[in-house]
């Protein structure tokens, strides 16, 4: 398989920015906050906003995008040095092949080339493959949310984590 080339989306990509956001949203509903629903409507422009507003990074094998990751930062003085991971999903058959360490890689040098010093994010108890990841990844269990977000109408726990990028 040849390895995926990852960028930084522009908002002239936000086909490919529906096209893999939308199917992480159908595929692993459980893991994500968001519903397919809250996305699927949004119009052309929302997406490009959206791209334009918080850098997201895909991975593309021969053009087709097969991983996502993005970063929002804080946008308060005293806590422009945090940002929060979101969106992360890399398709079935790509996992395991180092691609997740590689988007992830990208989010951090991004980050830190910007002043972040630290990264956060929310992971569903839920999901284990996730957990494992953050943890070898160096991220670090601060907290728990009980009930964080529902999913089929259960309440689902998040784990809340964090990794310090300081140069």
């Amino acid at each position: 398989m040849q390895l995926a080339t990852i960028r930084l989306l522009g908002p002239e990509d936000f086909h490919a920015f529906r096209l893999i956001r939308l199917e992480a949203l159908r595929t692993e509903p459980a893991s994500f906050a968001s519903r397919a629903s809250d996305w699927e409507m949004l119009p052309d422009e929302e997406w490009r906003r959206r791209i334009a507003a918080n850098p997201v990074f895909v991975a593309f094998q021969e053009e087709r995008p097969v991983g996502i990751i993005g970063l929002l930062r804080e946008r308060v003085s005293k806590m422009a040095h945090r940002a929060t991971i979101v969106m992360v999903y890399v398709k079935k058959h790509h996992r395991g092949t180092g691609l997740s360490t590689r988007l992830l890689d990208e989010v951090v040098t991004h980050a830190r080339d910007n002043g972040i010093r630290q990264l956060e994010l929310a992971v569903s108890v839920e999901n284990p493959a996730a957990l494992r990841f953050y943890c070898r990844e160096g991220f670090r269990e601060i907290g728990r949310i009980p009930g964080g977000f529902l999913h089929d109408g259960r309440e689902v726990d998040e784990l809340l984590m964090v990794r310090p990028i300081a140069p």
